[in-house]
């Protein structure tokens, strides 16, 4: 199992999604989930890059600056 950081690019802003996730394409399968679990209204996905990737492991994580 892996803690991901995407960066997600809408029409009208970036959002940055963290995940677990076995493998990359499972990784990119859960940003729709995400996305509609979040906004009103489904955005407009125009990319999606995986920007860090790491172990699940006690004490993993990503510090997200504003």
């Amino acid at each position: 199992m892996y803690i991901y950081k995407l960066e997600i690019e809408l029409t009208d802003q970036l959002a940055h999604l963290i995940v677990l996730a076995e493998n990359d394409e499972q990784a990119f399968d859960y940003v729709e989930d995400q996305l509609v679990r979040h906004f009103v209204h489904n955005p407009e996905v125009k990319q999606a890059s995986i920007i860090e990737k790491k172990r699940a492991v006690k004490g993993a994580g990503y510090i997200i600056e504003g």
